[in-house]
């Protein structure tokens, strides 16, 4: 197994940035993610627990196709993919901290192929890089932005969580 983490604070709040990352991904995942060359929808509606993705990317030159599926969708707090067609999961996870979050970006490789466990080491180094790489784009590409006031449906799931709380 090989997993790769990294955390990074913006000066945004948790619903700007889950917006940014959860409510946009098929706009915006392309863009904290250079290496993605193709990526669409196979789901309709908007993102949800269950909604499928399919990503073609382009890593240190190797041409790679999977499918993903939404296994954790928590609005403001976190939201995850799983593979369908490899053993992987991509996590976020949004910390509130007034009006900054932690981003909280894990890569897990669930399984590595047999003719790749001769280059695991080098493997955890790229995608520990990787995942630094990501959260360091997702902060830039957020920051760049105009702040904007919450949508009225971000005030409503604002309020909703707090009254749960």
């Amino acid at each position: 197994m090989v997993r790769a983490q990294a955390d990074v604070l913006i000066v945004r709040s948790a619903d700007v940035c889950f917006g940014f990352v959860a409510d946009d991904f098929f706009r915006n995942y392309p863009r904290w993610s250079p290496e993605v060359v193709k990526l669409k929808s196979l789901s309709s509606g908007p993102l949800r627990v269950g909604s499928l993705g399919q990503q073609v990317r382009i890593d240190q030159g190797h041409r790679s196709e999977d499918s993903f599926r939404v296994v954790v969708l928590q609005r403001a707090r976190r939201v995850a993919f799983r593979g369908v067609s490899s053993p992987f999961v991509i996590d976020y996870r949004f910390d509130a901290l007034e009006q900054k979050t932690r981003i909280t970006f894990a890569f897990t490789l669930e399984r590595l192929s047999l003719p790749l466990r001769p280059f695991e080491g080098p493997i955890r180094r790229v995608t520990q890089e990787g995942a630094e790489r990501t959260v360091r784009n997702i902060k830039r590409l957020i920051e760049s932005e105009p702040a904007r006031s919450p949508s009225r449906r971000e005030q409503c799931a604002v309020s909703k969580r707090d009254s749960e709380a």
